[in-house]
């Protein structure tokens, strides 16, 4: 005889996605349980371990989710040929930094980043989600320097024509990238000293340095 008790629906993956990233932000991956996670959506362990495989795959699909959560923002401001290059890069800054100690996205981050040496999937993972934060800047960098707003950079890194190619703008990208991950972890962690206000001033001076004409 067919079991006539409901089945209770899934929850939507926006949902799961949300409950996991705001509880690996309060406690970290490690003390979270895919069952304490099932309590709090109604759901069964078994249910998250069918659709995630292991707590590993839950973390990077949750990153992967909040990032995709910004991108439309970034991707928004960052095409607006309206606006000056440098006003566009102050909001690829203000994006990218965390909001405050604990910040869900940047624990998240911190969480990947420490598991990752063990697991070629979630370095996989992490470089597919930094992409787009990288191509992005590049093209910006590109854009900048095509408008004579950015430097074209140290002699031989772009072309002889004075125009950035795609090396020198990848490098520069990647300096000023190192330089908000750097100041990003400590205003995550809530270490003392460490305030978002005080690390975009960093930002904004340092890439004023890398990339401002003579």
């Amino acid at each position: 005889m067919a079991d006539a008790r409901p089945r209770r629906p899934a929850r939507p993956r926006e949902e799961v996605f949300a409950t996991a990233r705001a509880a690996i932000a309060e406690h970290g991956l490690a003390k979270l349980t895919m069952a304490g996670l099932g309590k709090q959506l109604q759901m069964s362990a078994g249910h998250l371990l069918y659709y995630f495989g292991s707590k590993d795959q839950l973390l990077l699909e949750t990153l992967r989710w909040s990032e995709d959560q910004l991108g439309a923002r970034r991707h928004t401001a960052l095409t607006d040929g309206g606006r000056d290059v440098w006003e566009r890069l102050g909001d690829y800054t203000r994006l990218y930094l965390p909001e405050g100690p604990g910040d869900p996205r940047w624990i998240l981050w911190v969480e990947v980043w420490g598991r990752s040496p063990a697991s070629e999937e979630l370095r996989q993972g992490q470089l597919e989600i930094e992409a787009p934060w990288d191509a992005d800047l590049v093209a910006l960098l590109d854009e900048g320097t095509a408008s004579g707003s950015f430097t074209a950079g140290p002699a031989g890194a772009d072309g002889p024509d004075g125009a950035a190619d795609g090396a020198g703008a990848a490098e520069r990208a990647a300096q000023i990238r190192a330089l908000l991950d750097g100041l990003a972890v400590p205003i995550a962690l809530g270490l003392p000293g460490a305030r978002r206000t005080r690390a975009l001033h960093l930002a904004e001076s340092a890439c004023r340095t890398l990339l401002a004409p003579a």
